[in-house]
């Protein structure tokens, strides 16, 4: 996919963002960065930034929208240009969307990348995770989703995979560490609590670029309710940018310490969370989360097809696209 995203995100703390007529320019860490102006429709600043009123006055004047979040991509709030509301023909069309087709996308290509990460973690163990059937049940069930036509069915072939994907992955790692499968907060065991810390950095990176593209985090096609919609387009990217970091520390040695658990939750060690942290800024791809939401926003506008990339170790795995 080529990315086309007219938002651009500054993140980080520290940013020092001004502009004349023509150029926005954004000083950080003493690198100073220039774009034309008229290129960026939705400027999303996350952490802590000084901007310029004039820079804030030339954006809104031009019908560019500035939002703000908090330095985990939670957002706090959108200034848009006086008496607009900009996106509402893109959220309205979100709306106005059938479901089926694109949770159907959404659901194929997360069996996929799991299906792919199991096998490459077997491949680098020198043993197959599967147990005698299941690999078998995934590629069937993978070939039955293009013919499942209720969202009922959908959903309930998606949670299936999914369960079966975390106890095979439990597979690669000491039973020592507690972890069987996926489960709520609070967690008992240090691979669920890595897991959460990973999926809610990506989350945030998401929701972000869901939000420039304009789109409504809380309309979902596979899920319904809050945020949906970011849940939803994380799924295929998890078990490449989170999973494979996770799973490679709890092999790395977690079972000579890195966590307690007390009779509540499970407590991670500063440098299990410091290791996972670095991990995963070298883990979470930007470029395709962006891309994603670009296909996203094309695809409800009726512009193109919907298709989602993903990633498994450096690769970029972009799937035929699908007609909506």
């Amino acid at each position: 996919m080529t990315s086309e995203h007219s938002w651009h995100v500054v993140a980080g703390f520290g940013a020092h963002i001004k502009s004349t007529g023509t150029t926005l320019s954004i000083l950080y860490k003493g690198e100073q960065k220039e774009f034309p102006l008229l290129s960026v429709r939705h400027l999303l600043l996350v952490g802590g930034h000084n901007i310029h009123t004039a820079a804030v006055t030339r954006l809104l004047r031009q019908g560019s929208s500035i939002s703000f979040f908090d330095a985990d991509g939670t957002p706090v709030g959108m200034l848009n240009p006086f008496g607009s509301d900009v996106g509402a023909d893109i959220r309205k069309a979100q709306r106005a969307r059938m479901p089926h087709t694109f949770a159907q996308e959404i659901a194929n290509t997360t069996l996929k990348s799991r299906l792919l990460a199991i096998e490459r973690t077997g491949d680098q163990q020198g043993k197959s995770l599967f147990y005698e059937g299941e690999q078998e049940i995934l590629h069937r069930l993978l070939r039955d989703l293009e013919y499942l036509v209720t969202m009922d069915e959908l959903r309930r072939v998606h949670k299936l995979t999914g369960d079966m994907y975390y106890e095979i992955m439990g597979r690669s790692i000491s039973p020592e560490l507690g972890f069987r499968r996926r489960t709520s907060r609070p967690h008992q065991d240090p691979v669920n609590a890595m897991l959460s810390l990973g999926y809610a950095m990506l989350f945030g990176n998401t929701i972000v670029s869901v939000m420039g593209a304009y789109l409504d985090p809380n309309h979902g096609f596979l899920r319904e309710g809050e945020r949906s919609l970011v849940s939803d387009l994380i799924d295929p990217l998890k078990a490449s940018m989170v999973d494979a970091a996770v799973f490679s520390i709890a092999r790395a040695g977690l079972v000579d310490g890195g966590y307690e658990i007390s009779t509540k939750r499970c407590h991670l060690d500063e440098d299990v969370v410091n290791a996972l942290i670095a991990a995963l800024r070298d883990s979470v791809n930007q470029e395709i989360i962006d891309d994603n939401v670009l296909s996203l926003s094309q695809a409800v506008m009726g512009e193109g097809p919907f298709s989602l990339a993903y990633q498994v170790s450096g690769m970029i795995t972009d799937p035929v696209p699908r007609s909506h």
